[in-house]
């Protein structure tokens, strides 16, 4: 071990590159990316593999095939997602995508904060049961939601019976083209409120009363208050909530293939539904190139949100 003495003092030192301390750190760094490994490995080789590979493979034709000799793929380049958006059942799925992510997206949020704002002032007693029944489609398995909302959908279902009651008489929701996809928006909005109503309420209470009181001191009504006061405080709430739901709503996936298959004469495919099929009919690079024109979507619909969204300094 080097050793040198301290200048005018004559007690010996240690050198830098001797230091226990520096040693100890790097033996715990080495240690700390051991334990670390593990997840590293599966995560490259179950997450980063197969989104390189899916990205790579959206601009070829690669189809089942080709499995077996992959050297036999094309490269398309960008005439892949030509050849995709000239695709009328593709277009179609995403017309319907659109349209469910445009009426869903505003009318949860609607009845979400509506909900959670009866609960944060015009409703004391039994708050948690009212938090736990309107939460409790979420945690519902979305196979016993859908039989349940195939029988109220039914032409003489729940639904159409109280339509019935009231001297309307309700379509046949889940065969008529025209009303499937907004009965696939009513389940939706009644399965997702849930979570949003429990942000709201927790972005709610976090709102100062003091704030409230100030506000209806110097004369504003509750509308005003509301207005004015609660949703510019209530922005970044509102923010997280779009975001999720964007998410949720632009993947719809599992509502229209447990109760239409897509159907009445795809009325009811979405872009998720869509890239289901081609990857089941063996056209991996056409349900790439999907998959990614719905990442792209995702990112866009958040940029547009944090945008509308953001806090005004």
């Amino acid at each position: 071990m080097a050793v040198t003495r301290a200048a005018g003092t004559g007690a010996p030192s240690r050198s830098a590159g001797d230091d226990p301390g520096r040693a100890r750190r790097r033996r715990m760094t080495a240690v700390a990316y051991l334990f670390a490994l593990p997840f590293v490995l599966s995560f490259a080789v179950f997450m980063v593999f197969p989104l390189v590979s899916s990205f790579v493979m959206s601009f070829t034709d690669f189809r089942n095939s080709d499995i077996e000799n992959p050297l036999a793929v094309e490269f398309v380049a960008v005439d892949q997602y030509v050849r995709l958006f000239e695709n009328q059942q593709f277009v179609r799925s995403l017309l319907n995508t659109v349209y469910f992510v445009a009426a869903g997206i505003p009318l949860t949020m609607i009845v979400a904060l509506a909900l959670a704002v009866a609960l944060n002032n015009g409703i004391t007693r039994f708050r948690t049961a009212f938090r736990v029944g309107f939460y409790a489609p979420v945690i519902t398995s979305i196979v016993a939601v859908a039989v349940v909302w195939r029988f109220i959908l039914q032409p003489d279902g729940l639904l159409n019976t109280v339509l019935g009651a009231v001297g309307v008489h309700g379509p046949d929701w889940l065969n008529d083209p025209l009303w499937s996809m907004p009965a696939m928006i009513l389940m939706a909005v009644w399965r997702n409120m849930g979570t949003l109503m429990i942000i709201f309420l927790a972005g709610l209470q976090g709102i100062p009363a003091n704030v409230l009181e100030a506000a209806s001191a110097d004369g504003a009504g509750a509308w005003q208050r509301f207005a004015r006061v609660t949703l510019p405080m209530l922005r970044p709430t509102l923010l997280l909530g779009a975001v999720l739901l964007s998410v949720g709503f632009l993947q719809f996936f599992e509502e229209p293939f447990v109760m239409t298959k897509g159907g009445p004469l795809d009325s009811t495919l979405s872009i998720s539904y869509f890239t289901y099929n081609q990857f089941g009919f063996g056209n991996y690079g056409t349900a790439s190139a999907a998959s990614y024109v719905l990442f792209v979507a995702i990112a866009l619909l958040s940029v547009v949100q944090f945008r509308a969204f953001r806090t005004k300094e």
